[in-house]
């Protein structure tokens, strides 16, 4: 994982995908050895990532409430 990913490259990953990557982020973070400047910059993809991950599962209950909503007998 790279930390110069731009917010494209975070657009384009998968639910799984983002999730392994804030799971690792957050421990690079746990483990306290990264300068202030990157940890500032994990932080920042931490966020990008876990609002990605957000993103997905959002979509996954629309999808999920379409279905229902299809489904109901009228």
């Amino acid at each position: 994982m790279s930390q110069t990913e731009n917010p494209a490259d975070i657009a384009a990953l998968s639910y799984e995908q983002a999730r392994e990557q804030l799971m690792g982020v957050v421990n690079q973070l746990e483990a306290g050895s990264s300068s202030l400047e990157d940890s500032l910059a994990l932080w920042e993809r931490g966020e990008a990532l876990a609002k990605r991950c957000e993103e997905w599962l959002e979509g996954a209950k629309a999808r999920l409430d379409a279905a229902r909503a299809a489904s109901a007998p009228e």
